[in-house]
């Protein structure tokens, strides 16, 4: 066995709690330099924000890379994201509320397919 990687990043409360209840299996990212580091079989350490009061583990158990996040959008479930009901519009919409489409066009995005480690 090689060493278990564990890459840590920051997650926003509610979706923090959305993987912990299981209703959460695909984190969305840019696929930038720090995430094409992950590779199927890491482990991811999210961190809640803004507290950093807690963390939880989970097994990256796919990858897949979209030039856009409506791409993404486009071919995984909403509920996927715990975002059933959802429309495409709202998706990306809140997509750039966090990241610009500027970050998209130079980056792309990227799925992440995750299980939680209770």
């Amino acid at each position: 066995m090689g060493n278990v990687i564990v890459h840590q990043m920051g997650l926003y409360g509610e979706y923090f709690n959305a993987i912990k209840e299981g209703k959460k299996t695909v984190e969305v990212r840019l696929n930038d330099e720090k995430r094409r580091a992950i590779k199927i079989g890491d482990t991811i350490e999210f961190i809640k924000v803004p507290e950093q009061n807690e963390a939880l583990q989970v097994h990256v158990i796919n990858l897949r890379k979209y030039d856009t996040f409506e791409e993404m959008y486009e071919n995984i479930l909403f509920q996927d994201f715990d975002c059933e009901g959802w429309s495409m519009k709202e998706m990306v919409e809140g997509t750039y509320e966090i990241y610009t489409p500027e970050q998209e066009k130079r980056w792309g995005a990227l799925a992440i397919t995750i299980k939680y480690l209770k």
